[in-house]
């Protein structure tokens, strides 16, 4: 599998006991989806590996525990401590309304509430606190916008476009 075909779930954090099951911490805002999974995907070296699970389950609200087929000591689970967990996005359930998933939106218009189009939105950063849209104009500017409910009145997925209402001179900061 290629990493494009596959959506980043979380990482493997640590041990749990002394069989060789693991914790892995998700970043999903529905965990108790990712109980019972049957196998994961893990980056070794660059490239997706498949793992098959004996089971899967909560162990805190973010936190999964991992018990691997093939993993079966503890120094076999040491080997996969820092590896980051990756699933199939065709797995993903089909979300409606407001909700989407980043890679869903990216190439989508940006546009204003009067139709105005704001630009393409390029990418989504969620490496800090406040995840936000990269959104390119058609002046070749970049502009942010945070991934926030009170900015997003509608995910239009029929015309690939996300409308924001955005206060009074947002944008007039970043097209000066």
């Amino acid at each position: 599998m290629k990493k494009e075909d596959a959506y980043y779930l979380g990482k493997i954090v640590k041990k749990h006991g002394i069989k060789g099951d693991l914790l892995a911490k998700i970043d999903t805002d529905e965990p108790e989806l990712y109980e019972n999974m049957e196998s994961v995907f893990l980056d070794i070296k660059g490239k997706l590996v498949p793992y098959f699970l004996n089971h899967s389950s909560l162990h805190k609200a973010t936190t999964l525990r991992l018990d691997f087929e093939d993993i079966n000591n503890i120094e076999e689970a040491d080997a996969l401590i820092g590896k980051e967990i990756y699933l199939p996005i065709k797995d993903l359930p089909e979300l409606s309304g407001n909700k989407f998933y980043f890679h869903e939106v990216l190439n989508f218009k940006a546009v204003d509430q009067k139709g105005n189009e704001i630009g393409i939105i390029e990418s989504i950063n969620d490496r800090t606190p406040q995840a936000y849209f990269e959104i390119k104009n058609q002046k070749g500017q970049e502009i942010l916008i945070p991934v926030a409910d009170r900015f997003i009145t509608k995910v239009d997925r029929e015309n690939q476009q996300i409308i924001f209402d955005l206060p009074e001179g947002y944008l007039d900061v970043y097209t000066r």
